[in-house]
Order: C-alpha cells, then sequence, then structure tokens
C-alpha cells in the first residue's frame, strides 16, 4: 500500500486521541508484514490496524503481503529484520504448522521471533460447495467422507497451514483418505470453492461467509468450542457429536529474535491502544475475529504450546516433510 504525505499526516494526527502511553516513537515507517495475500482474513485484519497503528506508534506503518510457502518466506523476512521495532508481522498458527512440512525448517519457530501480543482468535468453519455436496450437517458429511471420500477434493491455504492440519486432523479421525489442492492463499482457494473446482474446505468464517449467506456454500460447522455473534445460527462440529474436529486460529504481533524490553512494551502498548481506538474493536469483531489482547508473556506459552501440539500432530498422521 503507498503511503502518501496525506496519509501519513491523518495518521498522525489521529493520535491526538491516544492515551501518552499508547506512543512509540519510531524514526521510520513500521512495515507489517501479512503472511498472506490481499483479501485473506489476516489481510483485512492488518488493513484495520493500519491507520490506528500508526497513530499509535507515530509513523506510517505499511501493510507488506508476503504469501508462500505457508508463511515460511513471510518469517523468513522477519527473522533477517532489525529488532528495533521497525518490522513486525501480524501471523496465525501457520508460523507453527509450517515449518513441519520442510525437511529442513529455516527458521526456530521459538527462538528466532519475539512475541508481542496475540490478539485473538478466527473462528474456522467446515464448508461445502453447496451444488456438490449434498450433505446438510456434520453426521451427513461424515457419512459422505466415509462412503466417497476419495472421490472428493479440499483445498487449503497450503501445505502445511492450520486449514490442511485441520482437515488432515478430520482424515485421521475417520480412517479416510481424501484429495488435498494446496492453494497460495485463502482467496484463490475460496473462489475455486465457489467455483466447484473442489468440494469442500475448512476456512476462516469471515471470507467464506457472504457465501454461505448468499448460498453458494453451506456451513457444515465451526470447529470452534462454541457459536460465534456473527453467526449463531451456525452449529459446532462438537455440538453435532464430532469433539475431536476441534481446531482453533490465534493471530498474533511478532517482531525478530532479540527485541528490548522496552521497544516490546512499546509496541505492546501501542497494540493495546490501536486494538481500543474507538471502532477498530467493534470491526474486528464485525469481521466475526474474537479480540483479546495478551501479554508478550502469554502470547510465548501460546507459542510454545502449539509447537508441541502440531508437531506431534504431524507426528500421527505421518506428514510427509517435502
Amino acid at each position: 500500500m503507498k503511503i502518501t504525505r496525506r496519509s501519513a499526516v491523518a495518521a498522525l494526527a489521529g493520535a491526538a486521541v491516544l492515551p501518552a502511553a499508547a506512543w512509540a516513537q519510531f524514526e521510520r515507517a513500521v512495515r507489517l508484514i501479512v503472511a498472506s495475500s490481499a483479501g485473506s482474513t489476516i489481510d483485512v485484519i492488518g488493513r484495520t490496524l493500519q491507520q490506528p497503528l500508526a497513530a499509535a506508534v507515530g509513523a506510517p506503518v505499511v501493510v507488506e503481503n508476503i504469501a508462500g510457502a505457508g508463511s515460511v518466506i513471510a518469517m523468513q523476512t522477519l527473522a533477517r529484520a532489525p529488532a528495533d521495532g521497525s518490522v513486525l508481522a501480524l501471523q496465525t498458527n501457520n508460523m507453527v504448522t509450517a515449518p513441519l512440512m520442510m525437511k529442513t525448517a529455516p527458521y526456530d519457530t521459538v527462538k528466532d521471533f519475539t512475541p508481542i501480543a496475540m490478539i485473538g482468535a478466527i473462528p474456522l468453519a467446515l464448508v461445502t460447495n453447496a451444488s456438490k455436496v449434498g450433505a446438510a450437517n456434520a453426521k451427513e458429511f461424515v457419512a459422505l467422507l466415509k462412503t466417497t471420500g476419495d472421490k472428493l477434493n479440499y483445498g487449503s491455504s497450503g501445505n502445511g497451514t492450520t486449514l490442511h492440519l485441520a482437515v488432515e486432523q478430520i482424515q485421521d479421525e475417520l480412517g479416510v483418505k481424501l484429495n488435498h489442492v494446496p492453494y497460495k492463499g485463502v482467496a484463490p482457494m475460496v473462489n475455486d470453492l465457489i467455483g466447484g473446482q473442489i468440494d469442500f474446505a475448512v476456512s476462516a468464517l469471515p471470507p467464506v461467509q457472504p457465501h454461505i449467506n448468499s448460498g453458494a456454500l453451506r456451513a457444515i460447522g465451526l470447529l470452534s468450542n462454541q457459536r460465534v455473534a456473527v453467526a449463531p445460527e451456525i452449529p459446532t462440529l462438537a455440538e453435532q457429536g464430532f469433539p475431536n474436529f476441534n481446531m482453533d486460529v490465534w493471530m498474533a504481533v511478532l517482531g525478530p529474535r532479540n527485541m528490548a524490553p522496552a521497544t516490546v512494551k512499546k509496541v505492546h502498548d501501542a497494540l493495546l491502544a490501536t486494538v481500543n481506538t474507538p471502532g477498530i474493536r467493534e470491526a474486528l469483531e464485525k469481521q466475526g475475529n474474537i479480540v483479546k489482547v495478551s501479554t508478550s508473556a502469554e502470547a510465548l506459552v501460546v507459542v510454545q504450546r502449539d509447537v508441541a501440539k502440531y508437531s506431534a500432530l504431524a507426528k500421527k498422521i505421518n506428514l510427509t516433510p517435502q
């Protein structure tokens, strides 16, 4: 996104309404790397945060999409960046799962980054092409997988992504084999799902909800533990009798390793101010997201937990590194 003098001045002017503690002065523009393609759920979140975050840090924020390799390229870029707060990344569980697909991971998920804050979660939904797949609920869908699963194609946002592993987990639970079609991001996957090139997918709820409402896609259920306010009519898979299909997606802001505690605090304070900017929390929640800002220490615990969790899942399902 091009930063003009007018947009930079506007962003800085907005900072006047924020608490003094929110300020984190940087000498140059801040790069906010989004490890996904334009139009994806995490990209929309990044662009929602962009202007109020610029006001909070006292400098323009440039959202930079770096898609591909299930977010590995984006995280490599972050790992090589200076640890002064000028380069950050908005990321999901993909930073944990993507390296599982590689014989030699290009970064250490725990050691090479500084988690600054978890800012919430994105609910996942199991959705089908409504005209191709007749199943209306989880029970019917599972029966279909057990009888004709080898003829069904499912999409994901890339090998080793959370969306990929969510279906791999379902396959493992049911003892079936499905045909995986990986994409470079969520947007092209959803386009092909609507077009009928693939039969079903697990997706973040926000990008598929309009197509569920239009009838092009059918929601079989949510992989979360509870229903969400923006789509109360969609039941969870757990309440339909399949609790082992649960999987959540967190969203976090991270920096390179060895960030000074003072810098981490400045960025964390800026994120708090950003989320608490009038209208921002509401906008994120209306997109279907669950918003909750953690501490840096809490974010590190979540990353460490998921490294263990997804490594164990990859071993269990014999996920083969490429």
